[in-house]
């Protein structure tokens, strides 16, 4: 049996989230369960001071029951030198808190393991670093060019359009060949951020889903397919998408053993990627989600093979 672990767990308010489809939840009950001593914070609470890495933060517990879900302690000032584990888990969006954050807990790691890496989540933004495996996606183009945006459109005719840095499903527009209103949105994409966009050709096998499969240690353990709801093109499931259970195919079953190398490599032990049509669109390392969809669908608990594996670095 291995020894309890000390861990701080990085994340939104607890208070907020939603126990029933939550993956740090699921995370933090099984760690709950293993004897593991936990801690709760908020980014916000993080702080570098003299070289320390500190945060104002809470002993917690959880519970599966709604609306009385956790227990948290005293505040205290916890220096996470000191811990075992961090589980860097707050949502994006990917900016430059997020950033700095990252660049915080690099000076703690990897003597208390944070998870995933916070290098490697620094350079791997989900819609960049799925760039570095060209041969697996579909045409993508990245710029900020009207002139190259719309060169793209004239060549492929139906694209997807997102900003770089988005979560959720949030601003992303499928701009079909007969839509007017790609220079309206350019505009407005241009209007409030200086940032590049990503420009896809549109994959209709979306209509049939976009698969969430999770890889723990570069391995891929479970999936999930989500299907967008009529008249959406997104496949986000808070967005109206409609989980189903699903089975890899050979094609994702290549993905994955290409990806997933480097995964390990870079220290990201817990990875949802996603899939539509055969293709590989975004390799999500912030704060990946799916654990209690699959563990509905499959009755496999994936947060079991996480712990495993980060028990298995310590």
């Amino acid at each position: 049996m291995p020894k309890s672990l000390r861990v701080a767990v990085q994340m939104d308010p607890i208070a907020s989230i939603n126990i029933d489809a939550d993956s740090t939840f699921a995370l933090m009950l099984e760690a709950q369960a293993r004897g593991h001593v936990m801690w709760h914070y908020h980014v916000r609470d993080l702080a570098l001071q003299g070289g320390r890495v500190v945060a104002h933060a809470q002993p917690v517990t959880v519970r599966r029951v709604k609306g009385d879900h956790f227990t948290l302690g005293a505040a205290e000032e916890l220096d996470l030198s000191a811990v075992d584990v961090v589980l860097m888990r707050q949502d994006p969006p990917f900016d430059m808190a997020y950033i700095t954050a990252t660049h915080i807990l690099e000076h703690i790691h990897p003597k208390t393991l944070v998870v995933n890496d916070p290098a490697s989540v620094r350079n791997a933004p989900e819609k960049l670093f799925v760039t570095h495996f060209p041969e697996l996606m579909p045409e993508t183009l990245i710029s900020a060019s009207v002139a190259q945006i719309r060169k793209f459109r004239e060549k492929h005719g139906d694209i997807i359009l997102k900003p770089l840095f988005g979560n959720g499903g949030a601003g992303v527009f499928h701009v079909r060949p007969d839509d007017p209103n790609l220079n309206s949105l350019l505009e407005m994409f241009t209007e409030r951020s200086r940032e590049p966009l990503v420009v896809q050709r549109y994959v209709p096998d979306v209509r049939k889903g976009d698969k969430r499969i999770i890889l723990v240690d570069g391995e891929a353990m479970g999936a999930i397919n989500r299907v967008p709801a009529a008249g959406e093109a997104r496949s986000n499931m808070h967005v109206g998408g409609r989980p189903e259970p699903t089975q890899l195919t050979d094609r994702e079953k290549e993905i994955c053993a290409a990806i997933g190398p480097e995964l390990r490599k870079r220290g990201m032990i817990f990875v949802g990627i996603d899939v539509i049509g055969g293709y590989l669109t975004e390799i999500n390392v912030t704060s990946p989600t799916g654990l209690q969809e699959i563990a509905r669908f499959d009755g496999v608990h994936l947060e079991k093979s996480i712990w495993d594996a980060i028990e298995a670095k310590r």
